[in-house]
């Protein structure tokens, strides 16, 4: 299976932020904006041809941005954290993701880091900047309601080859919720997972993770677990929502390519059997678009 691809929904930016942030970050690059044809414009309230989605890549870390309207706002719930090898490197990413944002802790020598900072940028995403060495360079950091240990439990029972690495919990002289995750660690397929307790915020589906399937059997596998709990409005073309209020996207590897194919009627006729779904179903978006 591929990697977890971090899915941010934007309004109307989602280009100009893609832009913005391969500016920031060295080793970075984006490819051609896919576009709403006339279903998806007609199911979304979008004008047919704007920017639909548009997949980037930054430091080795996939992500997919989403023009999808007004509905969802970013908050602290998920964030980046954003692990520079030198001092330079912090120095450059902070004076370029601060102005017009958010400081939320200023960029300094803390108890935990020789230096570290955090900002909400100007588009509203959340990045930590820690002076630190580590294999992935990007790592979402997601924040539970005092739940974090049974998430990370949960998700590496749930994705293969995965791991908890590490788990830090508060004690009496800390600020937070004593006996609860200070910091933990989990590995999910390979790929590096942070997570926190806090009741700051709550997550909602601005920011989600794809889950990349090769056929049907791990489309229906990754569904029935993580759905399971979970809220069943939020579960509709692929997406869902788990126990623990974390957005997910259960997607096979064949559907951009049925969505963007040469023949837009085959592809809008695709298009509309997936916003009749929950579970993605490939045979079905085959017959669709075949028909």
């Amino acid at each position: 299976m591929k990697k977890i691809t971090s899915f941010l929904w934007f309004d109307n930016q989602a280009e100009e932020a893609v832009k913005f942030y391969t500016s920031c970050f060295e080793n970075s690059r984006f490819e051609i904006a896919n576009r709403y044809d006339e279903a998806g414009a007609k199911a979304t309230g979008m004008p047919a041809g704007a920017v639909m989605t548009m997949p980037f890549e930054l430091e080795g870390q996939e992500f997919v941005a989403l023009n999808g309207g007004p509905v969802y706002k970013f908050n602290m719930s998920v964030s980046f954290m954003v692990n520079c090898k030198t001092e330079n490197k912090i120095d450059e990413l902070w004076k370029k993701l601060s102005p017009g944002g958010i400081i939320r802790m200023d960029l300094d020598k803390y108890p935990f880091s020789e230096k570290f900072g955090w900002v909400t940028d100007k588009y509203g995403i959340s990045w930590q900047l820690n002076l630190t060495e580590s294999p992935q360079p990007i790592v979402p950091f997601l924040w539970f309601n005092d739940s974090a240990e049974r998430a990370m439990q949960f998700y590496t029972s749930v994705f293969r080859n995965s791991k908890i690495l590490n788990t830090m919990f508060f004690g009496k002289k800390d600020k937070g919720p004593e006996g609860l995750i200070k910091n933990g660690l989990v590995s999910l397929n390979g790929q590096l997972f942070m997570t926190m307790d806090s009741n700051k915020e709550h997550f909602n589906p601005a920011i989600s993770f794809v889950i990349n399937c090769e056929n049907q059997e791990e489309v229906d596998y990754y569904w029935d677990k993580l759905s399971e709990g979970g809220d069943e409005r939020a579960q509709q073309c692929g997406w869902l929502q788990d126990k623990f209020g974390v957005s997910w996207q259960v997607v096979p590897d064949i559907l951009p390519q049925l969505l963007n194919g040469s023949d837009p009627e085959k592809s809008q006729r695709a298009m509309q059997a997936m916003l009749k779904m929950k579970k993605l179903v490939i045979q079905d978006l085959m017959d669709a678009y075949e028909s």
